[in-house]
């Protein structure tokens, strides 16, 4: 049943803010006992959820659930450093998902076993989305899609190891002769899967064409009793309104539209409320929200290392905020603190190329992997 038929394509601006007809109420989203204030979900992103972003995109507000960059269950139990730093999380990070992978069953249920006895995790979440190859050819990420007994196996031995809500995030299937999602789905919430998000495209797909949402409802319709959370091109209210619509999925997950706005979880909340949100962040406080998520690196990893895992990041959000090429570069190769903050200075002193300091800025949007997937 439809709860939205957008009757426009765009949001209307007044008096400073945006009207989009709201939906019709919905139900609040829990996985198993764990309720989510927000049915938006902040989707796990290779290099860019680390604690410091998830820190700064909280803080936006209206955030529901967020998920770490995928960790590699083996590494994970071998005290892999990087591994280690993948999950790290704090007491405002919360609720807090640690995606984990793998093609193995005892190595996933032991990971997850020790998320659990680490605390500060909410949620286990097992990747069989992701469509890169060095994930794929081991076995692990959407490779699971193509053997459902496998993927059964590895499901139920984790969520039998743990007392935690274990989800799965999948893809439709691997190729268009193999959309799995809806069986699997199925099976997944009869051993006791707490939600599935769903990214609405094949793995041999990558991220070409569109997201297909009929896909995404296929998947919604085989399942009872568990939330299905939309995934794939939702970069604007408008967006998120017509997979709710045309899904009937109860959450949405969001990547790189967070990167181009980190305030979109707060409009969506604001939304679905009255209709009514507020534009995201002017220059000057995005500016602010960068010198922040610094400050977040700086405290984790120093000042060296925090500014070199702060490079991806920044680069969006400098392009959002239209500063100038040379400025954005200067930044970039930025070495020290000192050397970071008179860049920001510098930035600060010219504002943007386009718009205002203080107005809403033109949109920016962050492309994704471009190529075969085997090239990633």
């Amino acid at each position: 049943m439809s709860i939205l038929f957008p009757p426009q394509d765009k949001p209307e601006l007044i008096d400073g803010r945006y009207y989009y007809p709201p939906p019709q109420r919905l139900e609040s989203v829990c996985l198993g006992t764990l309720p989510l204030g927000t049915r938006y979900c902040l989707s796990p992103l290779a290099k860019y959820t680390n604690l410091p972003f998830r820190r700064v995109v909280r803080g936006c507000g209206g955030l529901g659930l967020a998920t770490c960059d995928l960790v590699n269950a083996r590494a994970l139990l071998a005290g892999s450093a990087k591994s280690l730093a993948l999950i790290r999380t704090c007491e405002t990070d919360t609720p807090f998902a640690a995606q984990i992978f793998g093609s193995e069953p005892e190595y996933l249920r032991d990971a997850a076993q020790f998320l659990e006895a680490r605390g500060g995790i909410d949620v286990i979440d097992i990747n069989m989305g992701c469509p890169v190859d060095h994930v794929t050819k081991n076995g692990a990420g959407a490779r699971l899609m193509c053997n459902l007994s496998r993927s059964v196996e590895l499901v139920q031995a984790v969520v039998e190891a743990v007392r935690l809500p274990v989800t799965v995030k999948m893809r439709l299937g691997w190729d268009e002769t193999q959309l799995t999602a809806p069986r699997f789905a199925r099976e997944f919430e009869q051993i006791g899967i707490r939600a599935v998000a769903i990214h609405g495209r094949t793995r041999s797909q990558g991220f070409t064409g569109s997201v297909d949402l009929s896909g995404i409802r296929k998947v919604v319709e085989a399942v009872a009793n568990i939330p299905v959370i939309g995934n794939g091109d939702v970069r604007t209210i408008p967006d998120a309104a017509r997979m709710l619509d045309r899904t009937g999925c109860q959450a949405v997950s969001i990547g790189r539209g967070a990167l181009a706005n980190p305030w979109i979880f707060r409009q969506l909340s604001q939304w679905e409320q009255t209709g009514w949100y507020d534009p995201p962040g002017n220059f000057e406080e995005r500016l602010d929200l960068v010198r922040q998520q610094y400050q977040y690196h700086r405290e984790l990893d120093g000042e060296e290392h925090g500014l070199t895992a702060y490079r991806r990041t920044v680069h969006w959000y400098l392009k959002a905020m239209r500063v100038r090429a040379g400025l954005r570069d200067r930044v970039q190769h930025a070495r020290t603190g000192d050397e970071f903050r008179d860049a920001l200075e510098a930035i600060r002193g010219e504002g943007p190329v386009e718009g205002s300091r203080t107005g809403i800025l033109p949109e920016l949007q962050v492309p994704v992997p471009a190529g075969p997937v085997e090239r990633w």
